[in-house]
């Protein structure tokens, strides 16, 4: 594996696998997938009050969407319905280079900056934070 694209904090969070699972009861869900390479990220999400107050994810996938999903889960509780759906974008901004990586609550998708240079990766970070952007989008 290639230091630059998987550093530590990648491979961390992957391993965590924070928020792996299913809600009980469910919540809403979206599947999303990647015909390139395969990966499928399934998010359930339970919001109430305009706040994610639930967030659970099924990731078939490379080690960037399992830890793209698992910083998902880590910041999702108690955030703005809003911003959880508006995150794909800033994502997408900072791997293109056209934003600089997040602070504050979503500080934890800075470690995904190295992956900007690898473009055809981009789809796997934001394979997961699509899928919450349309479950919340059936709500």
């Amino acid at each position: 594996m290639s230091d630059d694209l998987y550093p530590e904090a990648i491979l961390r969070l992957a391993q965590s696998a924070r928020g792996a699972g299913r809600l009980d009861p469910p919540g809403l869900s979206a599947t999303t997938d990647s015909p390139i390479c395969g990966d499928r990220a399934t998010v359930e999400v339970r919001a109430e009050g305009g706040k994610v107050r639930a967030l659970a994810h099924a990731v078939r996938g490379c080690v960037l969407c399992r830890a793209a999903a698992a910083a998902l889960a880590e910041v999702a509780e108690g955030t703005a319905t809003a911003e959880i759906a508006a995150l794909p974008g800033r994502i997408a901004a900072m791997l293109k280079g056209e934003s600089q990586a997040p602070s504050g609550r979503f500080a934890a998708f800075a470690v995904f900056a190295p992956v900007g240079p690898h473009r055809s990766r981009h789809g796997c970070v934001l394979l997961p934070l699509r899928a919450a952007a349309q479950a919340l989008d059936k709500a």
